[in-house]
């Protein structure tokens, strides 16, 4: 049976039991600040377990794109060491939110593996939560006695807290849970050890493939649990571990979820998968292709979601991935050169279909994914520079632990490709002193994460606040619920939260609204607004003297105003280049802040600067011509994107949206905007960049930041007509200084290398023959360039020369080696490894080629004990 056959099969059989069909969210979370990727198939729907929001139907069945690498559970290094752990997968799932319980659940699952899928039973093994004294949660007798009629107890287990009680988090919805696995072993193995006693195991083939949450209870901030007023259930199915077992294979790998993947990186790299290594070197190979076979999907999906890879956050995340894939390919496949973006076609190929987004965002994904590779490729050529470096400064044949962790946390160099060449060279690594180093850093990495969250104080039941702030900045409001939060990065707030509120929550890109809550009391600051499951939380340094008191919420307006300016130009910018550089501009990411915006955006080249004052001027016209706000809200999602509206590529829209229209620029959004463009006032892009490979970045400003930027321009100019002495046309005298500055360079240079030639033929006569070599360590009053030009004038005059010159312009040391090819070829010498070893003396290091390098360093006390110890390289 296809995979794909599997997948319809399983949406097919939950639709005709009366779920709702939903679509999986994107791999990259939006509006949940307390995740960065979606790691269960449950994640979507949190606000439903939390009793803050209602969802579409009480049944609802998806296959959900998971990423399952930070936080507590990380199972990266595990991935292609096994053949079942993976960084992205498909978890598909059934849920019930208040409707049906542990019964329909079992039973459908039961039906589905065994009548369906035609499973056979006698493969079959389940769990059932033993209880917990401590928790004071017993036994679950109910799932017991279910599965008691339909497996018997021959094929049950009780499994632990550990195993068999499933949670949301440290506090949240949390529940018993009754987890089904499969016994794929021959019938041999069978015969030696019982399934039974593998089960949670970490056994290849006996393996989990459901799990079934039954959602009663809530985790309070103080350990204990409370009821939930309602019971769901959240179940969750291994699409990759499922269609091992129905096609009949011993793992993961061996699916054609993965095998057009791994027959891609075969025929690229000659490497040869085999499904049972022969001996060390072959799994090694099998390894490094299941590496880049898992990778490669959770960086194109990602990526394909709009999380680009970066140095921070759930960036850094995805390019730490790809990297790790890089790696095992350049060290175990040989492989020197990008090729894992090469794959990306087999996965809109084989995807595509039930996935759009990676079919449509296919080049992108390739062109970024191809640019990381050849930087990093360019970083691990780097590394290996660097490690030689250390290499020489080894005491004992011991590699300090600390200098490898260096090289791994600021140049990305894998410690494992460290530790592998070290042995190859036979040197050790100080292991506990890396691990000591990488310790430290985490420790400080996590208390300034660190996060302490009370318990909601609930003062009124409800769902969520109604969101008033399109159409007023001010309203009487209540407190319906607050909560203490306490972290290192942001110290001691609460989280209030009201029964309707003009502040506008963090989203879309647009930052949140500040303001005031004012009563007759106190006059409480809110300093920022986000949303987190459904919420809308406004955050404070304190509370109310009074907190069941009427108060007016206030937005402060000035800040509101200036950041609805720059996401109304943000459209249109948006709808300029769409028209100047073609359809294939998709918005990439946007912050909309009250002082600029930014706009990251799908694009192949630089943006041209006669394209840019394109773009301005269409923009500028969009505002001259006064175009009026037309706004829509609540109307059927597809029936706006008939209608023109323009979805942007990883967000999750709702069945109703709103839509946005000035003139001819229409997209849904739910930001805050102007009621005119001529608000706007005036629009200015102050930068354009690149991002990463196919993106660009440009940066505007509008309305007052605008003002304020001509008027430091006009003032710039001033300040340059009078060090001109208020010329009559600024620009020539500009071009005149410049025509003169770069004559005048010319002449310097010529000086310099007039200079370098006296000096020549004066050093000339001080070359001391010693061991059959003209040598010279000297320093001389050059410039770095000029000691250059020295070396090789110099060089000119034999073939067996040693020369070490030293420089100090602006009080920075520089060494220069230069050494007759002759020499290079014949005694073995290279200027490399003498500015490697001298640039110790200046406190640096450098290197070059084997006939001429330079090292710079910092100090220039050095100098002489360098020159002085130049010599004993040909004593």
């Amino acid at each position: 049976m296809k995979s794909r056959d599997i997948r319809k099969q399983f949406l097919d059989f939950f639709e005709a039991k009366g779920h709702l069909i939903v679509p999986s969210a994107p791999i990259v979370t939006k509006d949940d600040p307390t995740l960065m990727f979606n790691n269960s198939g449950m994640a979507q729907f949190k606000e439903f377990f939390l009793g803050n929001g209602t969802p579409k139907s009480r049944r609802i069945a998806d296959t959900q794109k998971c990423l399952r690498v930070s936080g507590k559970h990380n199972d990266l290094e595990e991935v292609g060491i096994d053949t079942y752990h993976h960084t992205m997968f498909e978890m598909l799932g059934n849920w019930s939110f208040g409707d049906y319980f542990k019964k329909e659940a079992i039973h459908w699952a039961w039906e589905l593996l065994t009548e369906v899928y035609k499973i056979p039973k006698d493969i079959l093994y389940v769990t059932v939560f033993e209880g917990s004294m401590e928790e004071n949660v017993p036994f679950d007798q109910e799932a017991w006695d279910i599965w008691k009629g339909l497996i018997g107890e021959e094929r049950m287990l009780l499994g632990n807290k550990k195993d068999n009680f499933w949670e949301m988090g440290e506090q949240g919805p949390c529940g018993p849970c009754s987890e089904i696995h499969v016994d794929i072993r021959s019938s041999e193995e069978k015969a030696k050890i019982p399934g039974k006693e593998l089960v949670n195991r970490d056994h290849p083939q006996v393996v989990e493939i459901w799990n079934n949450v039954f959602m009663e209870f809530n985790r309070r901030a103080d350990g204990s649990l409370e009821k939930l007023p309602a019971r769901h259930v959240d179940t969750g199915m291994g699409f990759e571990r499922l269609c091992m077992v129905l096609q009949g294979v011993q793992s993961n790998y061996d699916t054609d979820v993965f095998s057009p993947l791994i027959q891609k990186i075969e025929s690229i790299t000659g490497a040869t998968y085999t499904i049972k290594a022969a001996n060390d070197s072959e799994e090694k190979i099998n390894i490094a292709i299941r590496v880049i076979a898992d990778h490669v999907r959770a960086v194109a999906f990602s990526i394909a979601d709009g999380q680009l890879p970066s140095n921070g956050g759930a960036g850094y995340v995805i390019r730490r991935i790809l990297r790790r894939a890089i790696r095992y390919g350049f060290t175990f496949l040989n492989k020197k050169e990008p090729f894992i973006n090469e794959l990306v076609a087999v996965l809109a190929d084989q995807m595509g279909d039930f996935f759009p987004e990676i079919r449509t965002q296919q080049s992108l994904v390739t062109n970024v994914i191809k640019e990381e590779e050849t930087s990093f490729l360019r970083t691990l050529e780097q590394g290996l520079q660097l490690l030689e470096n250390i290499i020489t400064e080894a005491k004992d044949k011991t590699v300090s632990g600390q200098k490898a962790f260096e090289l791994y946390d600021t140049f990305g160099f894998p410690i494992d490709l460290t530790a592998l060449i070290l042995r190859e060279r036979g040197l050790n690594l100080d292991e506990a002193g890396f691990e000591a180093a990488m310790q430290e850093q985490k420790s400080r990495s996590r208390a300034a994460s660190e996060v302490s969250t009370d318990d909601w104080t609930i003062l009124a039941e409800g769902a969520g606040e109604t969101f008033v702030g399109y159409d007023q900045t001010e309203n009487e409001v209540k407190i319906t619920r607050y909560r203490k939060v306490d972290s290192k990065k942001d110290g001691l707030l609460y989280q209030i939260v009201l029964d309707n509120t003009p502040f506008y929550p963090e989203g879309g890109g647009q930052v949140g609204d500040k303001g005031v809550l004012v009563s007759a009391n106190d006059t409480i600051e809110i300093i920022d607004t986000k949303k987190e499951n459904n919420l809308i939380l406004h955050m404070a340094k304190k509370l109310p003297s009074n907190i069941n008191a009427t108060f007016t919420a206030r937005v402060n307006e000035k800040l509101r105003s200036d950041s609805a300016s720059n996401h109304s130009a943000t459209h249109l910018l948006h709808q300029a280049l769409r028209i100047i550089l073609g359809t294939h501009v998709e918005q990439k990411g946007s912050l909309v802040s009250p002082n600029y915006l930014r706009f990251d955006f799908s694009h192949f080249a630089k943006v041209t600067d006669e394209e840019l004052k394109q773009v301005e001027d269409f923009v500028n016209e969009r505002i001259q011509e006064h175009l009026p706000l037309v706004e829509r809200r609540n109307i059927p999602f597809r029936q706006a994107v008939e209608e023109g509206a323009m979805a942007l590529f990883g967000e999750k829209y709702g069945d109703t949206v709103r839509a946005i229209r000035f003139g001819d620029s229409i997209e849904l959004c739910g930001g805050i905007h102007v009621r005119n463009t001529a608000d706007i006032w005036y629009f200015k892009i102050v930068s354009e960049s690149a991002v990463a490979a196919g993106i660009r970045r440009i940066e505007a400003i509008t309305d007052e930041a605008v003002k304020e930027y001509f008027a430091k321009q006009e003032q710039a100019l001033g300040e340059i007509n009078s060090i001109l002495k208020n010329p009559q046309d600024t620009i020539k005298a500009v071009v005149s200084l410049q025509d003169e500055n770069a004559k005048l360079k010319k002449q310097l240079e010529q000086l310099l290398k007039d200079k370098a030639k006296n000096l020549r033929n004066e050093l000339a006569k001080e070359l001391k023959e010693i061991n059959g070599v003209q040598f010279l360590a000297k320093q001389v009053d050059l410039d770095p360039a000029g000691a250059k030009d020295l070396a090789y004038e110099l060089g000119s005059l034999d073939t067996n020369l040693f020369i070490v010159l030293a420089t100090a312009a602006e009080g920075k040391p520089m060494l220069t080696c230069y050494i007759s090819k002759e020499l290079v070829a014949g005694k073995g010498l290279n200027a490399g490894q003498v500015v490697r070893e001298l640039g110790k003396y200046i406190q640096g290091g450098g290197g070059g080629q084997p006939f001429f390098a330079t090292a710079g360093g910092k100090d220039v006390n050095g100098i002489n004990e360098a020159l002085g110890a130049a010599v004993e390289f040909i004593k």
